[in-house]
Order: C-alpha cells, then structure tokens, then sequence
C-alpha cells in the first residue's frame, strides 16, 4: 500500500480568490435594502445558523448601526438598517 503524499504548501500558488465581497459586507447590503432580509435570507446567504446570524446582528447593533425589526405578514420578522453612524442627526448646541 502506498502512502499518499500531502500537496506542497505553494500547491496553488497563483489562484485568485474567488470571494468578491466578506459576509459581513453581504450581511450589511441585505440589511440596506429597502425591504431588509430575514433571518433566513441571511443564513442561506453567508451558510451562518441562525443563532450567528443574530449575534452578528448585536455586534452590528454595538458599533453603532440602528437596525430595526418589523413584522411583515406572509414574511416573518426582518430586519433593515434604519441610519448609520455618520448619517445620524447632529444635535443643536444652544
């Protein structure tokens, strides 16, 4: 019997990487869409179980995103980005 070899470490050397965007980059576009995403959409987006799908939603919220959840007939409970931490209102000194 012979023994199988492991590939070298240059084994692919040249291969560009096929990812154009990072999950978390594809997670934020599905929340600012218009009608936001489920949890679902999310999870078969970034391959993510639910239960990381909405601790990544409390980190996004810890860095300052307003995402809120509304409640949509036929579609379940989804979530969308309601501002951003730079476009927050800037409040009057007096």
């Amino acid at each position: 019997m012979e023994a199988l070899e492991s590939p070298a470490s240059s084994w692919r050397p040249d291969m560009p990487t096929t990812k154009s965007k990072s999950k978390s980059s594809m997670v934020i576009a599905l929340l600012n869409r218009g009608k936001g995403a489920s949890i679902e959409e999310i999870c078969n987006a970034t391959k993510w179980q639910k239960h990381s799908t909405r601790a990544f939603l409390t980190g996004l919220r810890k860095k300052g995103l307003v995402i809120i959840r509304e409640q949509r007939g036929d579609e379940g409970t989804v979530y969308r980005v309601a501002e951003t931490p730079d476009q927050k209102p800037q409040q009057a000194m007096s």
